[in-house]
């Protein structure tokens, strides 16, 4: 897919999935930026990044070149915290094979929940350089969207209930909940939600052969 997008000029933003060096590589190759989320599936990577920023927080997060950014919101009664940390990427083996890399960086977020505090800390790498503060609306803006299509997929395709389960059948069928949810928010054949949209192609063959038509000449 990357290759059919005119990335050059572009930020792309992506979760620990598509965390992968040959996606740095491709990204890099189209002359765009990235900024990936890093956890479990990168193992090694993963653990380096704990353990530099436990030792930042040893020195209370003073260590130089880091950079530090907060935000506070408040939404449904529910207030969070972020403090982004990013500083330029260290000069060892472990990271020398990621194309471009430039920076790494730490969320640490902490959700007020009435009487119940949550927090977590997620990790990222990213070719842009360690400006804290651009690089925090970069991902705050991918948690939006990811957020706002995450509902919409547990609500409207019941993603959360789906029972497939077998080998790369999971996956497979993510992606194309997400192309129909694609292609259904880019129609403007039907006045509708995607709920209602979805609905009246099922039932209505003319209604489905619009929408995929209208998808095809955009």
């Amino acid at each position: 897919m990357l290759e059919l997008l005119d990335l050059a000029g572009s930020v792309v933003t992506l979760d620990a999935m598509h965390c992968q060096k040959e996606t740095a590589k491709r990204i890099v190759a189209a002359e765009a930026d990235y900024i990936l989320t890093v956890k479990g599936n990168q193992g090694n990577l993963a653990n380096r990044l704990l353990e530099l920023f436990l030792e930042y927080g040893e020195q209370r997060y003073r260590a130089e070149g880091l950079r530090k950014h907060v935000t506070v919101e408040t939404s449904r009664g529910r207030e969070e915290c972020r403090e982004y940390y990013a500083i330029a990427v260290p000069d060892e083996p472990l990271f020398a094979d990621w194309s471009g890399i430039k920076s790494i960086g730490m969320i640490f977020r902490v959700r007020d929940d009435g009487d119940v505090r949550h927090s977590e800390a997620t990790y990222f790498i990213s070719s842009l350089p360690p400006k804290v503060i651009m690089l925090s609306r970069r991902i705050r803006d991918h948690w939006k969207i990811e957020n706002s299509e995450h509902y919409i997929l547990d609500v409207t395709f019941s993603e959360d209930r789906s029972r497939i389960r077998a080998g790369s059948s999971p996956e497979i069928s993510a992606a194309f909940r997400r192309m129909a949810l694609n292609i259904l928010q880019q129609d403007t054949t039907v006045k509708d939600s995607i709920r209602g949209k979805r609905l009246r192609a099922g039932w209505d063959e003319t209604v489905l052969d619009a929408i995929y038509a209208g998808f095809n000449m955009v």
